[in-house]
């Protein structure tokens, strides 16, 4: 590995006698991990698990990595993958955050959505999730993947962070996670060394104060701004950290992490190195908002409800005791939008705000009296368990996927729910001989996998 002279002497200079070592280790790539979703069935059967990770319940190292769209568990929401180390923010999220009341959160640079799904599974159905990327070339993954995790409590967004003015103080947690010289990444990926300049630091540092001034105009009073990267340099890390408290009134927030995880600590800051734990390079850092002013002001939302009568035809595909606290709200494209009751203020101040957002679970359109669900609502924890489901082998859930005829027996005319280890993969309809396949045609899996 061919690293630049001036990163190698930075990282000498930060890691004295462990700088052999820690060379040594990007030798070798990080080991792949997956997180288990807890809302779903934990079917692993295509993954070789190697252990748990010690800092996120649901986390697993694998032995060896797959290829990840030939199992429909993946596309399932059964798990996510994600790299060990970055699991580390829901231990900090779990340890700081005060929950004994629904909170709101913002995801402000989600990217694919590995840390919103991480967060999703740590708050409760009352709680609010903003998931927002700026890069507009990576929404439609961060959609696909919220979806599978199938949550209902998450609003999508494609703004820069600038334009959430309006939401100044609303958030009671936001995560920044920025784009960085991904000095962390360099074992799995070569790119990243080539990219690396002093320059781009710099670059990167000025992008992320930025970011960061933006962000914590979003936070409530004593409310959390979560900082991490995926780099070594404490010119995007620390110094950033301190900027921030400096200029904006925060204090860094200490927690204790015991130390045979091998995650180096210092001055409240957690920083990991691949020679001494299982994963990429990762920085993190929380600091609480000592402002003692709220600045937001709620308003009354503005909705379209559906019609009673309709309301009324849904009941019957909604878990009972889902049913009676959720909204159902027209978009203008006559989709319906199924939120909870508890969320409808918030949700309603989010939409006047940000102009480019989806929110809550599509879950589909009326024709006239009939209603035909969306792929978003069967891969939701919405649905009842009263739903006819067929359950497949993974070759058949593999042609499911790739829109292709596949087998089953069943008498019944209707909507079906294709399972594969209990979860959901999409919507069949089934009329005499003929069988619908309503996956939409954006996740059909093109390549031929299996």
């Amino acid at each position: 590995m061919n690293l630049p002279e001036v990163f190698k002497n930075n990282l000498s200079q930060i890691l004295g006698t462990e700088f052999p070592a820690f060379l040594k280790a990007l030798e070798s790539p990080a080991p792949a991990s997956v997180r288990l979703n807890p809302k779903k069935k934990s079917e692993l059967s295509a993954l070789k698990t190697k252990g748990n990770i010690s800092w996120a319940k649901d986390g697993r190292y694998l032995s060896e990595k797959p290829v990840f769209a030939e199992d429909p568990a993946f596309h399932a929401g059964a798990y996510a993958v994600q790299d060990a180390s970055a699991m580390f923010l829901g231990y900090v999220f779990e340890k700081i955050v005060d929950r004994r009341r629904p909170i709101r959160v913002l995801d402000l640079c989600a990217s694919t959505g590995q840390q919103t799904t991480l967060v999703a599974s740590i708050l409760g159905e009352k709680d609010l999730l903003v998931a927002n990327e700026i890069v507009k070339n990576r929404l439609s993954i961060l959609k696909e993947n919220i979806l599978k995790w199938g949550f209902s409590n998450v609003i999508v967004s494609n703004q820069d962070p600038e334009t959430f003015a309006d939401l100044e103080g609303f958030f009671d947690v936001v995560l920044v996670n920025p784009q960085s010289s991904a000095e962390g990444l360099f074992a799995n990926n070569s790119s990243a060394i080539s990219e690396w300049s002093e320059a781009n630091i710099q670059m990167q540092a000025t992008r992320q104060k930025r970011i960061l001034s933006a962000a914590a105009m979003l936070v409530a009073p004593k409310g959390v701004l979560i900082y991490s990267t995926n780099t070594y340099n404490s010119t995007e890390n620390q110094e950033n950290v301190k900027w921030l408290n400096r200029t904006l009134d925060f204090e860094t927030i200490d927690l204790e992490v015991p130390e045979d995880w091998g995650i180096a600590k210092k001055e409240s800051y957690f920083q990991f190195f691949p020679h001494k734990t299982k994963g990429q390079g990762y920085f993190i850092a929380a600091m609480k908002n000592l402002s003692r002013d709220a600045k937001f002001v709620k308003g009354k939302p503005d909705l379209n409800r559906l019609r009673r009568e309709q309301r009324a035809i849904l009941k019957d595909w909604f878990r009972p005791e889902v049913f009676e606290e959720l909204e159902f709200l027209y978009k203008n494209d006559g989709n319906i939008v199924a939120i909870r009751t508890a969320l409808l203020a918030d949700y309603g101040s989010v939409l006047r705000a940000l102009a480019k957002r989806s929110s809550g679970i599509e879950i589909g359109i009326f024709k006239g009296k009939d209603f035909v669900p969306s792929h978003a609502f069967a891969l939701s924890d919405l649905i009842s368990d009263s739903i006819e489901c067929l359950e497949v082998p993974a070759v058949e859930a593999m042609k499911f996927l790739r829109k292709e005829n596949f087998e089953f027996s069943t008498g019944k005319d209707g909507w079906l729910l294709i399972t594969y280890g209990g979860n959901a993969l999409g919507w069949v309809k089934k009329i005499g001989d003929r069988i619908n396949n309503y996956l939409p045609a954006e996740w059909k899996i093109r390549e031929n996998l299996v």
